[in-house]
Protein backbone atom coordinates (compact mmCIF):
# COMPACT_ATOMS: atom_id res chain seq x y z
CA UNK A 1 0.00 0.00 0.00
CA UNK A 2 1.23 3.63 -1.17
CA UNK A 3 1.22 6.07 1.19
CA UNK A 4 0.82 9.88 -0.28
CA UNK A 5 2.46 12.38 1.61
CA UNK A 6 0.73 15.25 2.16
CA UNK A 7 1.58 18.21 0.01
CA UNK A 8 2.89 21.59 1.74
CA UNK A 9 2.85 24.71 0.90
CA UNK A 10 5.94 26.44 -1.07
CA UNK A 11 8.57 28.32 0.41
CA UNK A 12 7.17 31.77 1.60
CA UNK A 13 4.23 31.42 1.19
CA UNK A 14 1.82 31.02 4.27
CA UNK A 15 -1.42 28.72 4.99
CA UNK A 16 -4.71 31.18 4.17
CA UNK A 17 -6.03 29.68 7.78
CA UNK A 18 -3.08 31.24 9.06
CA UNK A 19 -3.14 34.48 7.78
CA UNK A 20 -6.84 34.45 8.41
CA UNK A 21 -5.85 33.59 12.35
CA UNK A 22 -3.73 36.02 12.48
CA UNK A 23 -6.19 39.06 11.42
CA UNK A 24 -8.73 37.44 14.03
CA UNK A 25 -5.99 37.77 16.35
CA UNK A 26 -5.43 41.16 15.79
CA UNK A 27 -8.94 42.32 15.32
CA UNK A 28 -9.73 40.50 18.93
CA UNK A 29 -6.93 42.86 20.19
CA UNK A 30 -8.17 45.54 18.98
CA UNK A 31 -11.56 44.85 20.31
CA UNK A 32 -10.35 44.86 24.08
CA UNK A 33 -8.81 48.44 23.63
CA UNK A 34 -11.06 51.08 24.82
CA UNK A 35 -12.19 53.30 21.52
CA UNK A 36 -11.53 56.59 22.90
CA UNK A 37 -7.46 55.42 22.65
CA UNK A 38 -7.60 54.59 19.14
CA UNK A 39 -9.77 58.11 18.70
CA UNK A 40 -6.36 59.45 20.80
CA UNK A 41 -4.13 57.55 18.64
CA UNK A 42 -5.92 59.07 15.37
CA UNK A 43 -6.31 62.88 16.15
CA UNK A 44 -2.70 62.75 17.93
CA UNK A 45 -1.59 61.80 14.50
CA UNK A 46 -3.34 64.32 12.97
CA UNK A 47 -2.21 67.37 15.31
CA UNK A 48 1.46 66.03 14.64
CA UNK A 49 0.54 66.39 10.52
CA UNK A 50 -0.40 69.40 10.98
CA UNK A 51 2.81 70.60 13.78
CA UNK A 52 5.11 68.23 13.77
CA UNK A 53 6.81 69.83 16.89
CA UNK A 54 4.16 68.60 19.06
CA UNK A 55 5.96 65.26 18.55
CA UNK A 56 8.85 66.48 20.66
CA UNK A 57 8.82 65.53 24.70
CA UNK A 58 8.86 69.27 25.50
CA UNK A 59 5.64 69.47 23.43
CA UNK A 60 4.43 66.67 25.27
CA UNK A 61 4.60 67.55 28.62
CA UNK A 62 3.37 70.70 27.97
CA UNK A 63 0.32 69.47 26.69
CA UNK A 64 -0.03 67.23 29.85
CA UNK A 65 0.40 70.04 31.99
CA UNK A 66 -2.34 71.93 30.11
CA UNK A 67 -4.79 68.75 30.11
CA UNK A 68 -3.69 67.88 34.05
CA UNK A 69 -7.09 69.94 35.27
CA UNK A 70 -9.04 68.12 33.27
CA UNK A 71 -8.08 64.85 33.64
CA UNK A 72 -8.03 65.08 37.79
CA UNK A 73 -11.50 66.72 37.51
CA UNK A 74 -12.65 63.66 35.00
CA UNK A 75 -11.59 61.03 37.52
CA UNK A 76 -13.70 62.76 40.30
CA UNK A 77 -16.47 62.78 37.69
CA UNK A 78 -15.75 59.50 37.00
CA UNK A 79 -16.94 58.32 40.57
CA UNK A 80 -20.09 60.38 40.44
CA UNK A 81 -20.99 59.19 37.20
CA UNK A 82 -20.36 55.47 37.94
CA UNK A 83 -22.81 56.24 41.25
CA UNK A 84 -25.82 56.92 38.89
CA UNK A 85 -25.48 61.02 39.60
CA UNK A 86 -23.79 63.90 37.91
CA UNK A 87 -21.82 66.86 39.22
CA UNK A 88 -22.78 70.02 38.07
CA UNK A 89 -21.22 72.12 40.98
CA UNK A 90 -17.26 71.46 40.00
CA UNK A 91 -16.88 74.50 37.85
CA UNK A 92 -17.83 77.02 39.82
CA UNK A 93 -16.53 75.17 43.09
CA UNK A 94 -12.69 76.00 41.03
CA UNK A 95 -13.44 79.21 40.60
CA UNK A 96 -14.44 80.04 43.94
CA UNK A 97 -11.14 78.31 45.46
CA UNK A 98 -9.62 79.96 42.99
CA UNK A 99 -10.84 83.59 44.05
CA UNK A 100 -10.26 82.24 48.02
CA UNK A 101 -6.88 81.47 47.57
CA UNK A 102 -5.87 84.66 45.84
CA UNK A 103 -8.19 86.86 48.65
CA UNK A 104 -7.24 85.09 51.90
CA UNK A 105 -3.39 84.23 50.71
CA UNK A 106 -3.24 87.74 49.38
CA UNK A 107 0.33 86.73 47.95
CA UNK A 108 1.87 86.07 50.93
CA UNK A 109 3.80 82.14 50.77
CA UNK A 110 3.76 82.18 54.13
CA UNK A 111 -0.41 81.70 54.40
CA UNK A 112 0.01 78.93 51.95
CA UNK A 113 -0.41 75.60 53.23
CA UNK A 114 -3.14 76.98 55.46
CA UNK A 115 -5.30 78.29 52.79
CA UNK A 116 -4.86 75.05 51.09
CA UNK A 117 -6.29 73.29 54.11
CA UNK A 118 -9.27 75.70 53.88
CA UNK A 119 -9.87 75.06 50.54
CA UNK A 120 -9.70 71.17 51.08
CA UNK A 121 -12.09 71.67 53.79
CA UNK A 122 -14.34 74.36 51.72
CA UNK A 123 -13.92 70.88 48.88
CA UNK A 124 -15.53 68.57 52.00
CA UNK A 125 -17.60 70.72 52.92
CA UNK A 126 -19.59 71.43 48.95
CA UNK A 127 -19.44 67.51 48.75
CA UNK A 128 -21.02 66.40 51.43
CA UNK A 129 -23.75 69.24 50.43
CA UNK A 130 -24.71 67.68 47.39
CA UNK A 131 -24.12 64.30 49.02
CA UNK A 132 -26.79 64.87 51.44
CA UNK A 133 -29.50 66.59 49.29
CA UNK A 134 -29.54 63.99 46.91
CA UNK A 135 -29.44 61.03 49.23
CA UNK A 136 -31.32 62.17 52.29
CA UNK A 137 -33.86 64.38 50.51
CA UNK A 138 -33.71 62.69 47.28
CA UNK A 139 -33.63 66.09 45.20
CA UNK A 140 -31.84 64.53 42.12
CA UNK A 141 -28.24 65.26 41.65
CA UNK A 142 -28.45 67.45 38.24
CA UNK A 143 -31.05 69.80 40.47
CA UNK A 144 -28.32 69.60 43.20
CA UNK A 145 -25.40 70.69 41.80
CA UNK A 146 -26.98 72.95 39.41
CA UNK A 147 -27.97 74.96 42.43
CA UNK A 148 -24.70 74.33 44.26
CA UNK A 149 -23.12 76.18 41.08
CA UNK A 150 -25.67 79.00 41.01
CA UNK A 151 -24.75 79.47 44.60
CA UNK A 152 -21.19 79.76 44.43
CA UNK A 153 -21.34 81.55 41.22
CA UNK A 154 -23.47 84.59 43.28
CA UNK A 155 -21.79 84.14 46.75
CA UNK A 156 -18.27 84.57 44.31
CA UNK A 157 -20.03 87.46 42.45
CA UNK A 158 -21.37 89.35 46.13
CA UNK A 159 -17.86 88.77 47.70
CA UNK A 160 -15.51 90.21 44.58
CA UNK A 161 -18.24 92.64 43.09
CA UNK A 162 -17.84 90.62 40.19
CA UNK A 163 -13.90 91.99 39.62
CA UNK A 164 -11.28 89.87 42.08
CA UNK A 165 -9.00 90.91 44.24
CA UNK A 166 -5.84 89.85 46.09
CA UNK A 167 -3.08 87.38 44.48
CA UNK A 168 -1.50 84.36 44.45
CA UNK A 169 1.22 83.02 46.14
CA UNK A 170 4.39 82.49 44.20
CA UNK A 171 4.22 78.76 46.02
CA UNK A 172 0.86 78.32 45.21
CA UNK A 173 1.58 78.86 41.57
CA UNK A 174 4.70 76.91 41.16
CA UNK A 175 2.24 74.08 41.59
CA UNK A 176 0.58 74.08 38.33
CA UNK A 177 3.17 75.89 36.53
CA UNK A 178 6.57 74.51 38.31
CA UNK A 179 8.65 71.69 37.03
CA UNK A 180 11.54 69.25 37.94
CA UNK A 181 14.79 70.26 35.79
CA UNK A 182 16.97 68.27 34.40
CA UNK A 183 15.02 64.93 33.65
CA UNK A 184 16.30 62.84 31.15
CA UNK A 185 14.73 62.55 27.34
CA UNK A 186 11.54 65.04 28.70
CA UNK A 187 14.26 67.89 30.15
CA UNK A 188 11.55 69.30 32.45
CA UNK A 189 8.91 67.42 34.50
CA UNK A 190 5.82 69.44 35.50
CA UNK A 191 4.73 69.38 39.20
CA UNK A 192 1.12 69.16 37.34
CA UNK A 193 2.35 65.81 35.01
CA UNK A 194 3.52 63.95 38.49
CA UNK A 195 -0.08 65.29 40.38
CA UNK A 196 -2.14 63.77 37.67
CA UNK A 197 -0.34 60.29 37.71
CA UNK A 198 -0.60 60.40 41.36
CA UNK A 199 -4.26 61.03 41.05
CA UNK A 200 -4.61 58.27 38.67
CA UNK A 201 -2.92 56.18 40.54
CA UNK A 202 -4.88 56.27 43.85
CA UNK A 203 -8.48 56.84 41.54
CA UNK A 204 -7.76 53.55 39.94
CA UNK A 205 -6.60 51.96 43.51
CA UNK A 206 -9.54 53.47 45.33
CA UNK A 207 -12.27 51.94 42.21
CA UNK A 208 -10.59 48.62 41.41
CA UNK A 209 -9.14 47.65 44.28
CA UNK A 210 -11.36 48.51 47.25
CA UNK A 211 -14.89 47.60 48.68
CA UNK A 212 -15.79 51.01 48.17
CA UNK A 213 -14.91 50.76 44.53
CA UNK A 214 -17.15 48.02 44.32
CA UNK A 215 -20.16 49.56 46.30
CA UNK A 216 -19.70 52.46 43.95
CA UNK A 217 -20.47 50.08 40.88
CA UNK A 218 -22.87 47.87 42.64
CA UNK A 219 -25.05 51.39 43.58
CA UNK A 220 -25.03 52.80 39.95
CA UNK A 221 -25.86 49.54 38.41
CA UNK A 222 -28.82 49.13 40.61
CA UNK A 223 -28.94 50.92 43.69
CA UNK A 224 -32.02 48.74 45.23
CA UNK A 225 -30.30 45.64 44.85
CA UNK A 226 -27.24 47.06 46.39
CA UNK A 227 -29.37 48.42 49.18
CA UNK A 228 -31.06 44.98 49.73
CA UNK A 229 -27.57 43.64 49.20
CA UNK A 230 -26.54 45.59 52.47
CA UNK A 231 -24.62 48.28 50.71
CA UNK A 232 -25.25 51.94 52.08
CA UNK A 233 -26.36 53.78 49.15
CA UNK A 234 -26.26 56.89 50.65
CA UNK A 235 -22.73 56.72 52.34
CA UNK A 236 -21.56 55.77 48.44
CA UNK A 237 -23.33 58.53 47.20
CA UNK A 238 -21.97 60.88 49.53
CA UNK A 239 -18.60 59.95 49.76
CA UNK A 240 -18.42 59.69 45.29
CA UNK A 241 -19.39 63.63 45.63
CA UNK A 242 -17.16 64.58 48.14
CA UNK A 243 -14.38 62.65 45.74
CA UNK A 244 -15.67 64.97 42.95
CA UNK A 245 -15.13 68.17 45.60
CA UNK A 246 -12.02 67.30 46.27
CA UNK A 247 -10.76 66.74 42.67
CA UNK A 248 -12.20 70.23 42.02
CA UNK A 249 -10.10 71.47 44.37
CA UNK A 250 -7.04 69.24 43.13
CA UNK A 251 -7.92 71.13 39.68
CA UNK A 252 -8.40 74.44 41.09
CA UNK A 253 -5.02 74.69 42.50
CA UNK A 254 -3.56 73.69 39.10
CA UNK A 255 -5.52 76.34 37.78
CA UNK A 256 -4.52 78.82 39.66
CA UNK A 257 -0.71 78.26 38.59
CA UNK A 258 -1.30 77.64 34.92
CA UNK A 259 -3.81 80.86 34.00
CA UNK A 260 -3.59 82.79 37.51
CA UNK A 261 -6.70 84.84 39.25
CA UNK A 262 -9.71 84.90 36.89
CA UNK A 263 -13.36 85.50 38.02
CA UNK A 264 -13.98 82.95 35.48
CA UNK A 265 -11.69 80.02 36.42
CA UNK A 266 -14.00 77.31 36.35
CA UNK A 267 -16.00 78.42 33.59
CA UNK A 268 -17.32 75.30 31.59
CA UNK A 269 -15.17 72.81 33.23
CA UNK A 270 -17.81 71.11 34.84
CA UNK A 271 -18.98 70.16 31.46
CA UNK A 272 -15.83 69.20 29.92
CA UNK A 273 -15.31 66.59 33.03
CA UNK A 274 -19.30 64.88 31.91
CA UNK A 275 -17.82 64.93 28.07
CA UNK A 276 -14.76 63.05 29.00
CA UNK A 277 -16.34 60.78 31.16
CA UNK A 278 -18.88 59.95 28.72
CA UNK A 279 -16.28 60.04 25.72
CA UNK A 280 -14.45 57.24 27.50
CA UNK A 281 -17.19 54.93 27.98
CA UNK A 282 -19.24 55.74 30.84
CA UNK A 283 -22.79 55.40 30.77
CA UNK A 284 -24.71 58.05 32.61
CA UNK A 285 -26.90 56.37 34.70
CA UNK A 286 -24.42 54.35 36.73
CA UNK A 287 -22.11 51.09 37.02
CA UNK A 288 -20.14 51.35 34.25
CA UNK A 289 -17.06 53.52 33.77
CA UNK A 290 -13.42 52.76 33.96
CA UNK A 291 -10.15 55.00 35.33
CA UNK A 292 -8.18 54.45 32.00
CA UNK A 293 -10.72 55.20 29.42
CA UNK A 294 -11.61 58.82 31.76
CA UNK A 295 -8.07 59.61 31.48
CA UNK A 296 -8.03 58.66 27.39
CA UNK A 297 -11.59 60.77 27.07
CA UNK A 298 -10.28 63.85 28.74
CA UNK A 299 -6.82 63.36 26.41
CA UNK A 300 -9.11 63.15 23.47
CA UNK A 301 -10.52 66.47 24.09
CA UNK A 302 -7.67 68.38 25.03
CA UNK A 303 -6.22 67.17 21.40
CA UNK A 304 -9.59 68.08 19.92
CA UNK A 305 -8.92 71.48 21.36
CA UNK A 306 -5.12 71.72 20.49
CA UNK A 307 -6.55 70.33 16.84
CA UNK A 308 -9.00 72.85 16.36
CA UNK A 309 -6.87 75.81 17.82
CA UNK A 310 -3.77 74.73 15.03
CA UNK A 311 -6.95 74.83 12.18
CA UNK A 312 -7.75 78.41 13.56
CA UNK A 313 -11.05 77.66 14.46
CA UNK A 314 -13.22 80.19 16.92
CA UNK A 315 -13.97 78.84 20.73
CA UNK A 316 -17.92 78.99 20.36
CA UNK A 317 -17.21 76.32 17.18
CA UNK A 318 -15.08 74.40 20.25
CA UNK A 319 -18.12 74.24 22.06
CA UNK A 320 -20.23 73.04 19.42
CA UNK A 321 -17.49 70.04 18.87
CA UNK A 322 -17.53 68.94 22.44
CA UNK A 323 -21.20 69.28 22.27
CA UNK A 324 -21.58 66.48 19.19
CA UNK A 325 -19.03 64.75 20.69
CA UNK A 326 -20.71 63.90 24.24
CA UNK A 327 -23.49 63.30 22.03
CA UNK A 328 -21.71 60.72 19.53
CA UNK A 329 -20.08 58.95 22.50
CA UNK A 330 -23.05 58.16 24.34
CA UNK A 331 -25.37 57.32 21.20
CA UNK A 332 -21.76 55.00 20.51
CA UNK A 333 -21.24 53.76 24.14
CA UNK A 334 -25.85 52.82 24.00
CA UNK A 335 -25.04 50.77 20.81
CA UNK A 336 -22.08 48.95 22.09
CA UNK A 337 -24.19 47.93 25.58
CA UNK A 338 -26.77 46.59 23.40
CA UNK A 339 -25.17 44.80 21.15
CA UNK A 340 -24.59 41.21 21.23
CA UNK A 341 -21.64 39.97 22.05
Amino acid sequence: MTTIAPRRPPAGRSRPGTVQTAAQAVLKALHRIAPIWLLLAAALAVVVWRDPAFAEPHSLTTFLKRGAPLIILALGQLFVIIAGELDLSVGALITACVVIAARLGAGDPARTWWVVLLLIAFGLLVGVFNGLVTSVLRVPSFITTLGTMLMLNGAVFLWTGGSPTGSLAANLRQLGRGSITDVPVVGQLPYAVIAVALAVTAGYLLLRRTNFGHRVYATGGGPRTAWLSGVDTTQVRVSAFVVSALSGVGAAILLAGLAGLSANAGDGYEFQAISAVVFGGAVIGGGRGRISAAVGGALTLEVLFTLLNLLGFAKPLRDTVQGITIIGAAVFTAYRLRRPR
